[in-house]
C-alpha cells in the first residue's frame, strides 16, 4: 500500500524510490519491541504529508489506531505558517503531544534521515541537525535503545561535518 502511494516519488539525494526510506524505517521500528500498527504507521509514516493520501483513508484500511500514529507523525504545518523556524515549531509542538508509538517511530525516521542528509548534503545538514537536536528532547517517551541511537547518530554526524570543517 506504501509503494503504490509513493510510487513515481524518488529520495531527493540519491534518485533511488522513495519507498526504500519507510523501508529503513520499518527496520529500524522492527529492532525494539513493537505491534503490528507500528509496523503499518511506519510504512504509511509519510504518505499523508507526501501523497494524495489522507487520514481518513487510512482510517478506512488501516484503522484507527494506524490512522492516529500517523497523525501524530505527519507535519501540521503550512507555507503560509511563516519561516522554516516557525513552521518547525509548530510541528515540534505536534509530535511532543504525540502517542510514544509514534515517538518510536519518530526517533527511527530521524535516525534514517539523519544520515542521509549528512551524508549527501552537509550544506543544509548543518540546519537540520539543530532541528533535530530540538527534536529528540521532545521524543524521550519513545523506544529508550532507538533515542540512544538518535542520539549517537547526532552525535557522529555532528562530528563528521566539523571533521570536514563544515
Amino acid at each position: 500500500f506504501a509503494e503504490k502511494a509513493h510510487a513515481g516519488q524518488f529520495r531527493k539525494y540519491t534518485g533511488d524510490p522513495y519507498i526504500i526510506h519507510p523501508a529503513s524505517v520499518v527496520d529500524l521500528v522492527k529492532t525494539v519491541p513493537h505491534n503490528e500498527a507500528m509496523i503499518a504507521a511506519a510504512w504509511l509514516h509519510d504518505t499523508v504529508e507526501d501523497t494524495s493520501l489522507t487520514i481518513e483513508r487510512i482510517v478506512s484500511k488501516f484503522g484507527l489506531v494506524v490512522a492516529v500514529m500517523v497523525e501524530n507523525l505527519t507535519d501540521v504545518s503550512r507555507p503560509e505558517h511563516g519561516n522554516r523556524k516557525k513552521r518547525k515549531a509548530i510541528d515540534l509542538e505536534h509530535i511532543a503531544n504525540a502517542f510514544p508509538a509514534a515517538k518510536t517511530i519518530k526517533l527511527a525516521d530521524l535516525i534514517d534521515n539523519t544520515r542521509s542528509i549528512v551524508r549527501h548534503d552537509p550544506a543544509f545538514a548543518r540546519v537540520y541537525l539543530e532541528e533535530k537536536a530540538a527534536l529528540l528532547e521532545v521524543l524521550q517517551e519513545g523506544d529508550q535503545n532507538l533515542y540512544r541511537l538518535a542520539q549517537q547518530t547526532l552525535r557522529e554526524a555532528q562530528e563528521l561535518l566539523k571533521g570536514r570543517g563544515e
